[in-house]
């Protein structure tokens, strides 16, 4: 019970994250995958959304980005919120135990 109440605490400091929408681009298979680091699972981006992203990043620097490549651009910086905010979530009730 106590290990149940540690997690709950953990996991409470966090403010929730919520996805208001994904890129139209983001594949519906393979976006994500789970590398395993000191016993913890992490999520990561695909090898092709890294790119992707790369991509905007590099389309944003030489000032190119398109008003919808912006947007691409946002949504997939707030995945990477969420699937850092997962990562979090995910060591530190991991830790408690």
């Amino acid at each position: 019970m106590d290990t149940a109440v540690n997690v709950m605490s953990a996991t409470a400091t966090y403010p929730p994250l919520r996805l208001r929408r994904l890129p139209a681009t983001l594949p519906l298979e393979g976006s994500v995958r789970i590398e395993m680091q000191e016993g913890v699972p992490v999520f990561r981006a695909s090898g092709a959304i890294q790119a992707r992203i790369e991509t905007l990043l590099f389309r944003q620097r030489e000032g190119r980005l398109s008003v919808g490549e912006q947007d691409e651009l946002d949504r997939y910086e707030e995945i990477d919120d969420y699937l850092s905010f997962v990562n979090r979530l995910v060591r530190n009730s991991m830790q408690v135990g």
